[in-house]
């Protein structure tokens, strides 16, 4: 320890805030260097240009993917990548087994952004996944898996990504490992980075600067920002005290709502410290266990030359595709995806207590979280597979989403998932508020947060899941004016 001593020591230093307040006027600013007309046009273009055919083939037939003759495990002949394998859940009360995607690695999505006449610019991509329902889609600057970025497929290396390999810390906004969906991945993790360029960065072809302005008010249309830069912009640190003053007088009640719910000044109705034992109780008194089995062990699934699915038509599909294209770092593979049985569901149930926006989360358990459970929407679940089994329990609050009146949904969306793994997985977001007359019985796995509280669980791993996430993103977007009104009229 001598060989410390002599070292001097950092200051501790309270939070300033300083990157809130940045954020918060790149998203007041809406337009930068150039209009969101602009960018639209320019995605429109970019879709054009940048096609990719996929075609769906049966699993045998993957060329570079093999069937393990003992497991039926679907792997890569490389050892790279990611296996479908089966996993067994067993609770109290509940029981099955499934398909799911073992992808150990972590990979790295991460948003460059710099200063343009000192408003803040990200740095988007338009990239084209085999399973997005509409080709091109906004993403971050930097979407890898790391057998990418290393470049175990002998392609093309993946551009800016010595910003995110080995950052100054002081150019580092946010990091942070996050999930994504607890059923179809087994403890799959990416980086969530976004960090500020040092010098001067040209947007190769493909790229555009953006305002968070503009990427709020592109949230609102379906399919246009994809899931990986949603999640990366739910992690950008947009609460702090002082944003109600600084922002644009509010507009309407609920807006005001929403911003106090973004300054820890005004209080919630929960601590954060009770919050926390909330979370430590739950997971602690889960007694669902999740084990890894072979695939050819799962029980109600059927494997078919071209599909694996369940036996009642509900949940979802394995399938297998090929695809070619011109714009990635490699033009031609073959892989295997998850395909959904259904459009899911991802509300938010929002209700104001004492002048502040409050959001119902819920304690969801996923057979692939590696921390037992995360905090999800209100409401996660694909409507349609109630139908299909009438046994399945209808989830708490589902009705009250559906049967929302117009005026009181604030957002609605369709927005696509991750398109690398999963075809033409769709879910629709949305974010209603409940009026003051409506009972909400808060069951004991729910708990009313503000949109502060959230953020501050953000900064850390495995506490808040990917589709709770986009609904934290879309809530930001409703928090200028511009973005409110907008997301507001496609709601109703």
């Amino acid at each position: 320890m001598s060989h410390l001593l002599g070292r001097r020591l950092k200051p501790l230093k309270t939070p300033t805030h300083r990157n809130a307040m940045r954020v918060t006027a790149s998203a007041i600013a809406g337009d930068g260097l150039g209009t969101l007309a602009q960018a639209e046009a320019w995605l429109a273009e970019r879709s054009l240009m940048d096609r990719a055919t996929v075609t769906r083939v049966p699993l045998e037939e993957l060329d570079g993917w093999e069937t393990d003759a003992a497991t039926g495990d679907i792997r890569h002949r490389s050892g790279k990548f990611f296996v479908v394998e089966g996993i067994d859940v067993r609770g109290p009360d509940t029981a099955w087994s499934q398909p799911i995607i073992n992808q150990p690695e972590i990979g790295i999505l991460g948003i460059l952004v710099k200063e343009f006449d000192g408003v803040l610019h990200c740095l988007m991509q338009a990239k084209n996944e085999p399973g997005n329902c509409n080709g091109v889609q906004l993403s971050p600057t930097v979407q890898a898996t790391r057998s990418n970025y290393t470049r175990v497929h002998k392609g093309k290396p993946v551009p800016y990504l010595e910003h995110f390999l080995h950052p100054d810390e002081s150019l580092v906004i946010s990091d942070v490992l996050q999930s994504e969906q607890g059923s179809w991945f087994y403890h799959k993790r990416n980086r969530n980075m976004v960090v500020e360029a040092a010098g001067p960065v040209e947007p190769l072809e493909g790229f555009h600067w953006l305002t968070i302005g503009q990427l709020h008010r592109l949230l609102a249309l379906p399919n246009v920002v994809n899931m990986d830069a949603r999640t990366v912009l739910s992690c950008m640190p947009c609460t702090w005290p002082g944003i109600v003053r600084s922002a644009p007088p509010a507009g309407s009640p609920f807006h005001a709502a929403l911003l106090r719910s973004c300054s820890p000044e005004y209080g919630s109705l929960h601590t954060t410290d009770e919050v926390l034992h909330w979370i430590t109780d739950v997971r602690a008194r889960q007694q669902t266990t999740a084990r890894r089995i072979p695939l050819n062990a799962v029980r109600d699934w059927r494997r078919g030359a071209d599909e694996i699915a369940h036996e009642s038509g509900a949940f979802f599909k394995v399938i297998g595709v090929e695809v070619t294209t011109r714009h990635r770092e490699v033009g031609h593979w073959m892989q295997p995806m998850i395909e959904p049985c259904g459009q899911e569901l991802a509300a938010f149930l929002v209700a104001e207590f004492g002048g502040v926006l409050h959001v119902l989360v819920s304690a969801q358990p996923g057979p692939g979280y590696l921390n037992v459970l995360e905090l999800g929407p209100t409401v996660s679940c694909i409507p349609d597979d109630y139908a299909k089994l009438p046994s399945l329990p209808r989830p708490p609050f589902l009705d009250a989403v559906l049967d929302a009146p117009a005026g009181r949904v604030r957002f609605d969306t369709v927005l696509s998932e991750e398109g690398g793994r999963f075809y033409h997985a769709q879910t629709r977001y949305m974010i209603v508020e409940l009026g003051e007359d409506d009972p909400v019985p808060v069951p004991p796995d729910y708990r009313w947060m503000t949109l502060h509280q959230l953020a501050g669980l953000l900064r850390h791993s495995h506490y808040v899941n990917v589709q709770a996430r986009t609904l934290i993103a879309s809530l930001y977007s409703l928090t200028t004016e511009r973005a409110g009104v907008r997301a507001e009229m496609v709601g109703a």
